[in-house]
């Protein structure tokens, strides 16, 4: 890709003042314009709008995802029925209500630690290929480089819709991945989270982190896309882990 003086060229960072709003338009298709212009590190507005829209957005498609759900609930239930025969129908059955009243605001912070984790992960393969980024524009990197989870919810809640519910039988069913064609209750947990790696948001989003890490660290795209594919097998060893313990 020949030297980093002649991969990595100057984006205009727009050093006049820019809202969340355009940033958060603008990384669907100028997302190395937003990188620029916040190169900085300064995440911590943005991360709390995204978790704030976020958490908003699963409210609100809170009926259209029923269904998934229902169905995810089923199966964990089972599973942990099966695993402890001491836990009663009555005990899942309370905890069914928690799970509804919370779920959203867990998955809220689950996506909130994934940025922290992902922009650490960035940060230090960043650091393997001599990028110039600091952690904080790492973690402003992973921040904008999960916008499309946003695209993601509501592209879910709107197969909840006009899917029939019996189809609606897990999370992958409605997600753009390799596990959607497969069966959630007789592949293997393994297979399954491996599967669920190979999405279109989350390349999307791996995508965006190499644009960012290009564009911040200042270091060639190729490396950079490296560098990406490398934070993207991390982020699969979590899932991995909880499949090999569900095995």
């Amino acid at each position: 890709m020949g030297s980093s003086a002649d991969s990595v060229k100057e984006v205009d960072p727009s050093p006049a003042k820019v809202g969340l709003w355009e940033d958060f338009v603008d990384i669907f298709y100028a997302p190395s314009s937003v990188f620029a212009r916040r190169s900085d590190g300064k995440f911590g507005l943005a991360l709390l709008f995204l978790a704030i829209v976020i958490l908003v957005l699963i409210f609100l498609t809170k009926n259209a995802m029923q269904p998934v759900m229902d169905a995810e609930f089923t199966r964990q239930a089972a599973t942990a029925m099966r695993k402890n025969p001491n836990i009663t129908a009555e005990q899942m059955a309370g905890s069914r209500g928690i799970f509804e009243m919370l779920g959203p605001i867990i998955f809220t912070v689950i996506i909130t630690i994934s940025v922290f984790g992902t922009g650490l992960v960035l940060w230090a393969v960043g650091k393997l290929f001599d990028a110039k980024e600091s952690f904080a524009a790492a973690m402003m990197i992973a921040t904008y480089s999960e916008v499309p989870r946003v695209v993601q919810i509501l592209t879910n809640a709107a197969q909840g819709l006009v899917m029939s519910p019996e189809k609606l039988n897990s999370m992958n069913a409605v997600g753009f991945s390799l596990a959607r064609f497969m069966d959630p209750d007789g592949a293997s947990p393994v297979m399954l989270a491996l599967a669920g790696r190979v999405a279109l948001f989350t390349i999307w989003v791996t995508v965006l982190l190499a644009i960012g890490l290009h564009v911040v660290g200042k270091i060639p795209k190729q490396q950079a896309a490296i560098a990406a594919a490398i934070t993207w097998v991390v982020g699969a060893l979590l899932p991995l882990f909880g499949a090999l313990r569900a095995s």
